[in-house]
């Protein structure tokens, strides 16, 4: 038999395939499986957006070929949302480019500036394609470890110091996928100034922008001065207007940056659906009382849920942004690890939540629970891991977990 394909070879199994498998077996099986496992947005894109679609889309011009970097309006709204929320000036020429969603954009930026060997430092716990987008790529992943109690900036340092070569570039992610964290430009100031020393690319996910609940609006780092000399930073359209699958993105800031980005890009896509690029000019330029509405749905979703939890004895941190809570495996079923404590989650409870590992080592000790489901799912949700966490044996394994939970159930 051939030996498996180069770059398959280095990427693991799929972490969330082994619940996603179980989830699809229970549902063909008829049971009622409340999906808390992808960022998937339920909540409908709003009217006037999806208007401005359907009045482009009669127009059979706009059916060719588009571009790859985005059309001029939509590039001039992007900078237009800089300069309105964070006072951040962007030339829509060079400085702005359109993505098919953020992902694709890390990627494809990914494979623009890294060369087999080169290392590129990436937080852990962290979204998958921070660290395989480069891993595919070529490159050498150096994890970070982060959370509240770590001093990020000795970690960075720390590692620069022991890495050979120079690390190429350092990805950031606030407010986080998966931990929800949040950092301020006093977080920012310090890593900007360090890397512009060393020659370090900073590449900015800044994709739940506008999906927060507590304290100040989360930052750009291109608020910080001279940030745009090492640093670009993505944003989605997905969380802030709820169009995951309308696949449109940005990446902005330094221009060498953007200008890899959007040559390896004229190689692989014509850029998004014109009617779309146009939609989305329509979202950033219209009135954004949408967001606002979008946001405090999210919130009263997080209060229920953390609030129902703690009372059912799980003690899960109550997120200050995105779309996430960050759960720690409760102690009695900690030595299971976040995988096996997401199936019995899955099979007992009726509930699909991430397992931790999937977004790094250093995650193993939580699962993610999306905010996707509506209050009163929300609260069935909370019955259920109720029932799941008094009557589950942690020592039993998943199978004879659940013959045990029927028992107690009949």
């Amino acid at each position: 038999m051939d030996p498996e394909f180069h770059r398959i070879r280095r990427l693991p199994p799929y972490v969330f395939e082994q619940v996603n498998s179980l989830k699809a077996k229970a549902r063909a099986r008829g049971e009622d499986i409340i999906d808390f496992g992808m960022g998937n947005p339920d909540l409908p894109t709003p009217k006037h957006i999806v208007d401005k679609l359907v009045e482009t889309v009669a127009d059979p011009r706009t059916h060719r070929y588009s571009t790859s970097r985005g059309i001029p309006g939509l590039r001039r709204a992007q900078a237009a949302y800089y300069a309105r929320r964070f006072g951040v000036e962007l030339d829509p020429e060079r400085e702005v480019i359109a993505t098919l969603g953020s992902k694709e954009g890390l990627a494809n930026l990914a494979q623009a500036i890294t060369a087999p060997g080169d290392t590129i430092l990436v937080p852990n716990p962290s979204y998958p394609i921070h660290p395989y987008g480069f891993i595919i790529a070529g490159a050498a992943i150096r994890s970070l470890p982060t959370g509240p109690d770590i001093d990020f900036l000795s970690v960075l340092e720390r590692a620069t110091r022991h890495s050979v070569p120079m690390p190429t570039a350092l990805v950031l992610n606030y407010p986080s996928n998966p931990t929800a964290e949040v950092q301020g430009l006093d977080f920012y100031g310090p890593i900007v100034e360090f890397c512009r020393a060393k020659g370090i690319y900073i590449l900015s996910d800044l994709a739940y922008s506008e999906i927060y609940f507590d304290g100040n609006p989360p930052p750009s780092i291109l608020q910080v001065p001279g940030a745009k000399e090492i640093a670009v930073e993505f944003t989605s359209m997905s969380k802030t207007y709820s169009m995951p699958g309308w696949r449109m993105g940005f990446a902005v800031g330094n221009q060498k940056l953007v200008q890899a980005l959007g040559r390896m890009k004229s190689y692989l896509d014509y850029g998004a659906f014109t009617p779309i690029q146009v939609a989305s000019a329509a979202a950033l330029n219209g009135p954004q009382d949408c967001v606002e509405e979008m946001r405090q749905i999210y919130k009263s979703r997080r209060d229920v849920l953390i609030k129902g939890l703690q009372e059912a004895g799980w003690n899960v941190p109550s997120p200050p942004a995105t779309m996430f809570a960050w759960a720690p495996i409760p102690p009695a079923f900690a030595h299971l690890g976040s995988l096996e404590f997401s199936k019995l989650m899955l099979t007992e409870a009726k509930v699909a939540v991430a397992p931790g590992l999937g977004f790094g080592e250093y995650g193993d000790g939580h699962v993610r629970i999306a905010l996707v489901e509506n209050e009163h799912r929300i609260r069935q949700a909370v019955r259920n891991i109720k029932r799941f966490l008094g009557s589950a044996d942690p020592q039993m394994p998943v199978g004879d977990n659940l013959a045990a939970m029927k028992k107690v159930v009949a």
